[in-house]
């Protein structure tokens, strides 16, 4: 189908924000499924992710980026460099933050960079369902004095309220163009990343505070038969103490957390998944360029 690209409209929209405000979440309610994994710890995103929405009228192309928060290693200083990198040639800019908390002093820095940048920025004020109505208007006051936006929007990507708001803004900042994917799509991300990123999520939700920052995945194999999908694949870890954790007593959490994963990826692929776990300890692989490289992070030298 011929699109007019004097009526149809297309461009791209950086989502930004300190870590755990709710950017993934928005992301997989927008597209209505899926795509970026979600944890209550922070710094769960940990590369870029491309997010697809298509309409009869426009297609946004979301790009869903790590927390931008303090680094700590190699791996969190590629992190922050790809939010940061994020925000340039893009048609508007969603600042996300957190209703339910105080701003943040990284909050603040982020508004005051924002206002160097000659792209659009909304104000996406999420989790609006976890604060008083009350609350609302004084919130959006505070944080109208950190920068003049070009719009604020409240939402609650949990329940999906505000999102038409939402979108409808976004539309207002991208120009007639032409469609960058097929309807069909929903994100860049091949189905061997996706796999490894919920094997990830399952991780983050079952694991002690200190063990899922330090684990990577690794899809060794990834064969589609007829009626099952085979997938083998590593966990890696720091320590041999969190190896002992990631498996547990019998090897009841690794088996908990296979469980978890192969359930999703099963829902995904819509197939019979069969999936192996392998743990593998690599001491300090976060300050390793090569090996944060081997993971799939594009970690400059």
């Amino acid at each position: 189908m011929t699109i007019d690209t004097n009526t149809f409209k297309s461009g791209y929209a950086a989502i930004i924000g300190m870590p755990n405000v709710g950017k993934s979440t928005l992301v997989n309610t927008i597209v209505g499924q899926k795509i970026a994994i979600i944890s209550d710890k922070p710094q769960t995103t940990r590369n870029k992710i491309l997010a697809i929405y298509t309409t009869d009228e426009s297609q946004i192309v979301f790009t869903d980026t790590p927390g931008i928060h303090k680094p700590k290693n190699r791996l969190d200083e590629y992190m922050v460099s790809v939010a940061n990198e994020s925000v340039n040639e893009m048609d508007v800019v969603l600042f996300v933050v957190d209703a339910s908390k105080s701003i943040q002093d990284t909050e603040r820095e982020i508004a005051k960079n924002i206002s160097k940048l000659n792209t659009p920025c909304i104000l996406v004020i999420n989790k609006i369902d976890k604060i008083k109505k009350e609350n609302l208007l004084p919130l959006i006051a505070d944080y109208s004095n950190l920068n003049k936006f070009d719009a604020i929007v409240p939402i609650s990507a949990q329940t999906g309220d505000g999102i038409k708001v939402l979108l409808n803004e976004i539309n207002g900042f991208i120009e007639p163009g032409p469609k960058f994917f097929y309807d069909d799509m929903v994100t860049d991300q091949p189905e061997r990343q996706i796999t490894a990123e919920i094997i990830r999520e399952k991780m983050l939700w079952m694991l002690e505070q200190e063990v899922p920052h330090g684990i990577a995945i690794e899809i060794e194999k990834m064969e589609e038969l007829e009626t099952i999908t085979n997938i083998s694949a590593s966990i890696y870890c720091e320590k041999m103490s969190h190896k002992g954790i990631i498996i547990g007593k019998n090897g009841d959490m690794l088996k908990k957390i296979g469980s978890l994963a192969r359930e999703e990826i099963q829902k995904m692929l819509d197939t019979r998944v069969y999936l192996e776990l392998w743990v593998k300890v690599k001491p300090d692989w976060r300050n390793n360029n090569r090996m944060i490289r081997n993971f799939g992070y594009d970690v400059k030298n």
